[in-house]
């Protein structure tokens, strides 16, 4: 599909920058590559030209390159201008370009929704792409380019391709029973196959929370009763003054977060009110946060002070937990070495907080398991991809007729290529597309 007309955009970052690349699609991208560089370049090629307006108004100097359609991102005729990055040269670039007929403005996402449409990219490596512009860490950079290159549309495709030929066998077997060249009785071939591919969907959907950890972060919530400091482990492990830190019980009142980057991924970290009982209406409502946000997370840190130990009261029984002996610098060393505490740490002189960043970084990775797994990076994926997995149990059912099980093959095998966009998808695409940039 070649649209009508063309779109101009900003494709580089924030401005002012070194170098600013203004991105243009579309059937007029020649026309304006030979009006503005003063002629045609050769494709593919940075060529080092003086930018003029219509009128002859010197724009600014700088590299043009074109990109012949269909091999382009686009799958149209595509032309960057790498321009000086200051805000009236990209200004004055764009509005010129904007002025031609047939030219305007990018709409968010719209450079990589041409692309969707003329076969450049599908779906999921579209939301991959999504993916890659806003990565902000290594792991999350290794996991979309991965998704971007094909592996996880590669092996949804490859499930799809399976069940159309499953579904095949199957009717060729009721329509042409008789017939010498269709082979005798396939069923159990077939729904061996099926079984053994609800076994590897299962799999697959059980890696999500892994994919979760990856594109999310891995939740780490601090616990503890008030004065274990909470807020300064908190400030140590931030490496800045994020949290107010007093000898006043209840001073953390609402959650606090932070991001932290720990061995290539995305770690959150979470401090909480104090636990303890009877508090003032304001620190029942922090409490009752901090419970649920302790609920959801993939750590709890439960502090207690090792000098002044308090009870805070039920801790959630079913996350996985560290319990941390604080403010050591108050006491004989030897006091946490009761097996109390995995951790012993100080703030005040450093001690121990090192080692438990460590531990705390190994538990993410191991959370995140093997980045080379293909993990489903969507909610939308696991609901379609739990949907097929429903319409293939219903078609492994020995009871049911055969038509009626090939039939479930059928709407299995569309609930896969609904994930990669290889069936009708319209209502998706505004809500896909909406998530990139302008320029993408």
């Amino acid at each position: 599909m070649i649209s009508g007309d063309s779109i101009v955009a900003l494709s580089s970052g924030r401005l002012p920058a070194g170098v600013a690349v203004l991105r243009i699609s579309g059937p007029r991208t020649r026309f304006v590559v030979e009006t503005i560089a003063g002629g045609m370049v050769m494709a593919r090629a940075a060529v080092l030209r003086r930018f003029r307006a219509p009128d002859g108004t010197v724009l600014d100097n700088g590299l043009v390159l074109f990109f012949p359609g269909p091999a382009s991102f686009t799958g149209e005729d595509v032309a960057e201008f790498h321009v000086h990055g200051g805000r009236a040269v990209v200004a004055r670039m764009l509005e010129t370009i904007a002025d031609f007929d047939g030219v305007r403005h990018a709409e968010p996402g719209e450079f990589t929704r041409r692309a969707f449409f003329n076969g450049k990219v599908d779906l999921v490596e579209t939301e991959a792409l999504a993916d890659l512009v806003n990565a902000e860490t290594e792991a999350q950079r290794r996991f979309a380019i991965q998704n971007a290159g094909g592996a996880q549309s590669a092996l949804y495709l490859g499930w799809r391709r399976r069940l159309i030929h499953a579904r095949a066998m199957i009717e060729a077997e009721i329509d042409f029973a008789e017939e010498d060249d269709v082979p005798g009785s396939v069923s159990d071939t077939v729904w061996s196959d099926v079984r053994s591919m609800i076994s590897e969907i299962d799999r697959h959907i059980a890696g999500f929370h892994a994919a979760e950890i990856i594109r999310d972060g891995f939740e780490v919530v601090i616990l503890g009763a008030p004065n274990a400091g909470k807020s300064s482990l908190f400030n140590a492990l931030a490496r800045r003054d994020a949290a107010i830190v007093t000898d006043e019980p209840g001073t953390t009142r609402d959650l606090l977060e932070v991001v932290l980057d720990l061995r290539g991924l995305r770690v959150r970290l979470t401090d909480t009110a104090g636990l303890r009982e009877a508090p003032g209406k304001i620190e029942a409502i922090g409490i009752e946060k901090a419970r649920a946000k302790a609920d959801r997370a993939d750590l709890l840190l439960l502090l207690e002070d090792a000098a002044d130990p308090k009870d805070a009261g039920p801790l959630p029984m079913s996350t996985p937990a560290l319990r941390v002996g604080t403010k050591l610098d108050l006491l004989d060393r030897r006091a946490t070495q009761d097996g109390r505490y995995e951790f012993g740490i100080s703030v005040v002189d450093g001690t121990g907080v090192d080692g438990l960043l460590a531990e705390i970084g190994r538990r993410a990775a191991e959370a995140a398991g093997d980045s080379g797994d293909v993990l489903p990076s969507r909610l939308r994926h696991v609901e379609l991809l739990d949907a097929a997995n429903r319409h293939l149990h219903r078609a492994a059912d020995e009871r049911m007729p055969q038509e009626l099980r090939a039939e479930e093959l059928r709407l299995a095998a569309d609930r896969l290529g609904r994930i990669v966009g290889a069936v009708e998808v319209e209502d998706l695409l505004d809500v896909i597309f909406s998530q990139f940039c302008i320029g993408k």
